[in-house]
């Protein structure tokens, strides 16, 4: 099911792609750098907002954490879990926008991005630099929903109207 899923978003953003190259070709390069710095900036924001709500960008809830064993440490404490995964990966100083006179990519880049590589794929990692190793459960942290592609053909609708 998974599969079919994955083949269908990459049929539709194939479609998107296809959609929005033929309209931002017709834009002058500044004109072109304003609109994809836009659609950029509202990924980033949906992208975060998705993570936050602990849903991967298809709608379906991120599988629960694992409970730790031993939550008492010093005698009289209790070690807090913390709730919400992820709370850090998606500040805007971590899910990053970088550009070239081509493209903008919103994503995850440097030592963050391996982090969330093992997330977003289900990898196996070391809990800890010395640390045994786990093998995650996939959360999908980036990826384009049914609102992404509506805020990408919006935003460019709107863009080429205002002219």
């Amino acid at each position: 099911m998974a599969h079919t899923r994955q083949s269908r978003m990459s049929d539709d953003l194939t479609a998107i792609e296809a959609w929005a190259v033929a309209l931002l070709e017709q834009l002058q390069p500044g004109q072109r750098r304003v609109v994809t710095r836009k659609i950029a900036q509202d990924l980033q924001r949906s992208q975060a907002q998705s993570t936050a709500a602990q849903r991967a960008p298809d709608g379906t809830p991120y599988v629960k954490r694992k409970q730790r064993k031993n939550l008492r440490g010093k005698k009289g404490t209790v070690k807090r879990q913390k709730a919400a995964m992820f709370q850090k990966i998606r500040l805007q100083k971590n899910l990053k926008i970088e550009q070239d006179e081509n493209q903008r990519s919103v994503g995850f880049f440097g030592r963050v991005a391996r982090i969330a590589r093992v997330h977003q794929e289900g990898l196996t990692d070391k809990v800890s630099k010395k640390g045994p190793e786990y093998s995650y459960p996939a959360r999908p942290l980036l990826g384009f929903s049914a609102n992404d592609q509506t805020l990408i053909r919006d935003a460019l609708l709107h863009h080429m109207c205002s002219f």
